[in-house]
């Protein structure tokens, strides 16, 4: 079953899922923790809509491709087509902010790196992006004041900022609009603080996010 975006109230969005555009690498410190460069531009990759999934239903990813790890990360609702947007058109399309976990398949990644292959076998294969409702915008600080954060069984594991993004949140959508044009349903991922990790099976996650958002979830035994 195909995943519907849709509001904390329970309002669907008027339309259906679309791409999901990501930027690797919008945190220094995560950069560094996977001994890659710091980017001087986004690093942009997508996963298609058939990797998303339910944030709050079990995660199920799979563990026979070797190990998965976790990487939360805003997710922002795209509500307006953008071509070559400015940073106020780019701004003003975003309708809704939630979370997503950027699962990845390290082992498979690394190979891929190695051999200079594209990535999306390790990051668009079906669940790899577990997504949340969104908050309504008028529930969102200003960009910079939002924080986000990631308990693995009552431990911290992640937290990130939006000030601490190297490129904060308009500049992203602007940029992503001159290399693919952004549609409503299209969701924008902007990348993940330092902290990733395995994902081990059965382990209870909790995910916040400045605004009200809290989500309880787990991963299949």
């Amino acid at each position: 079953m195909r995943f519907v975006p849709q509001f904390t109230d329970g309002q669907e969005f008027p339309h259906p899922l679309g791409k999901v555009v990501c930027i690797g690498r919008n945190y220094a410190d995560h950069a560094k923790e996977l001994d890659n460069p710091v980017p001087t531009e986004p690093l942009l990759f997508i996963k298609p809509s058939t990797s998303v999934v339910d944030l709050t239903k079990p995660l199920d990813p799979p563990f026979s491709r070797g190990d998965v790890h976790y990487e939360v990360e805003l997710a922002l609702l795209v509500g307006e087509t953008l071509t070559h947007a400015t940073l106020d058109e780019a701004e003003r399309a975003i309708v809704g902010i939630g979370l997503a976990m950027d699962l990845t398949l390290r082992d498979v990644q690394t190979k891929l790196k190695e051999k200079g292959h594209p990535w999306e076998i390790a990051k668009a294969f079906d669940g790899a992006c577990p997504l949340s409702s969104f908050l309504p915008l008028s529930r969102v600080p200003n960009w910079n004041a939002l924080a986000f954060t990631l308990e693995i069984d009552g431990e911290e594991r992640q937290h990130g900022e939006g000030s601490d993004m190297i490129f904060a949140v308009p500049t992203l959508v602007a940029e992503m609009s001159r290399h693919f044009t952004l549609e409503p349903g299209d969701v924008i991922l902007t990348g993940t603080p330092s902290g990733v990790g395995e994902l081990v099976r059965g382990s209870s996650l909790r995910l916040t996010l400045t605004g009200g958002l809290e989500i309880e979830t787990s991963v299949v035994e």
